[in-house]
């Protein structure tokens, strides 16, 4: 019963999760994958991913997949051989980085970026597993600090050690931080991206 409860509440349709197409070294990365899998589900929340089969993507792909929600399959056009190609800006309510290396920092980085420019106001969130990201959160705290990013804008990222409580944050988010600029409708074509997406909500 409460289930079904969290899942009515449930804010978001879908969620994108930024991820390794690696497993990792730690068997906790590829269980954490899964269980923000399930924890999705149990939430009736839709997976947008890398389209990866491989690594901590195909861990959680699988684990949506398996449980009944749908999985949409985002990746560059330059590797369509093996995958689909689309953009997860306009597909999601919200994003999340599992561990991951350089794709997964660029990925995380730009929707953070984009946040603070106001292109969207979706809450980005850290699944910070074994402390992943302690060095990169330690970081933007000292970009703070020498005056590089501002105190509010430290908020955009939300992190927790375990999916059911970094869902919930994401749930709770907020933006606090004030924009570069003002909340526009960017055209779509200046950004690269299909006309049938709408990039801020």
């Amino acid at each position: 019963m409460e289930r079904d409860k969290e899942m009515k509440q449930s804010k978001f349709k879908r969620i994108c999760v930024f991820c390794g197409s690696s497993p990792g070294k730690k068997s906790t990365y590829r269980d954490s994958a899964i269980e923000l899998g399930r924890e999705l589900v149990s939430r009736n929340i839709d997976l947008v991913y890398g389209g990866g089969s491989v690594g901590l993507m195909g861990l959680i792909s699988q684990a949506v997949y398996n449980g009944g929600r749908h999985v949409i399959g985002v990746i560059p056009k330059t590797l369509m051989p093996r995958e689909i190609t689309g953009e997860p800006v306009g597909e999601s309510d919200a994003f999340i980085a599992l561990p991951g290396g350089y794709g997964t920092l660029e990925e995380l980085l730009e929707v953070i970026t984009w946040a603070q420019l106001g292109i969207h106001d979706k809450p980005v969130g850290l699944l910070n597993v074994d402390g992943y990201y302690n060095s990169l959160l330690s970081f933007i705290d000292k970009a703070v600090e020498e005056g590089f990013i501002s105190p509010s804008a430290r908020h955009i990222i939300v992190s927790a050690p375990t999916p059911k409580e970094l869902v919930k944050k994401l749930e709770e988010y907020f933006p606090r931080h004030e924009r570069v600029a003002s909340k526009l409708n960017w055209e779509i074509e200046q950004l690269g991206y299909t006309p049938k997406y709408e990039i801020s909500r």
